[in-house]
């Protein structure tokens, strides 16, 4: 179940094919399926229900869909801050030192769960297989992840790491901290700068989605790639350890 060391190492491209698979679903061209997007289908189908009108759904589902992009965003920020941006976007796994600060007191992978919560915003501007494909593909690939991950982590720093994970849930936050806290300076400003596409991906969904356009918030989220791409030049990455 654990990722390989080149899953890991490609893991930033192995993301984006399945998020360009998702959006694009060829599969529906060959089978002829309906190019209806999981946004409008979640509020036709909650209108059928009864339980909403289908204006209210709509503006519901858009709604949701901001707030998961904005956790997403914020989980990770807040991670990056204090594991450092350049540890989480290099393409080797670090375990010189081990992070007990910030969200890593309530929970072992806040990365992971906002890259989970990015993608759920994100399944709702592509067409219901492609959802779904990406929801459960991604899911699956962050668990691989996460697992070789803590593997690494528990064979280079031994006892104290190990129990570390016996204090602190892996993916489902505690509503306190559970470990003391290590001395660790947050990189607010980096942090932010490594989480730039995030950021703009909420920023998309807060500036065209009350136009009901999801094409237009699909542009908003490839014009937040390319920016974060660029933005990557400036985070410095840390020897491996």
């Amino acid at each position: 179940m654990k990722a390989s060391a080149l899953e890991f190492r490609f893991r930033y491209l192995i993301h984006t094919i399945v998020y360009v698979l998702g959006f694009t679903t060829p599969w529906n061209i060959w089978l002829h399926l309906d190019t209806v997007r999981t946004w409008q289908w979640l509020a036709a189908w909650l209108s059928r229900m009864g339980w909403l009108s289908f204006s209210t759904a709509t503006v519901t589902v858009l709604v949701l869909g901001t707030l998961s992009a904005l956790a997403g965003a914020l989980l990770r920020t807040w991670g990056a801050a204090y594991l450092g941006s350049g540890v989480v976007q290099d393409s080797v796994m670090h375990g010189n030192r081990m992070v007990a600060a910030g969200p890593y007191r309530y929970m072992r992978n806040p990365l992971y769960l906002g890259t989970f919560l990015h993608t759920l915003a994100l399944a709702l501007l592509m067409q219901p297989t492609g959802a779904l494909f990406c929801i459960v593909v991604i899911g699956i690939v962050q668990l691989r992840l996460m697992f070789a991950e803590e593997s690494f982590l528990a064979a280079k720093l031994g006892e104290p790491y190990r129990e570390y994970c016996a204090e602190v849930p892996r993916l489902i936050p505690s509503l306190r901290p559970q470990v003391s806290a290590s001395w660790v300076q947050p990189a607010w400003g980096l942090g932010f700068l490594g989480e730039l596409y995030m950021w703009g991906v909420v920023v998309s969904f807060l500036l065209f989605g009350w136009r009901y356009n999801s094409f237009l918030i699909m542009q908003g989220v490839v014009v937040s790639l390319g920016l974060s791409l660029v933005a990557r030049a400036f985070v410095a990455k840390p020897k491996a350890a």
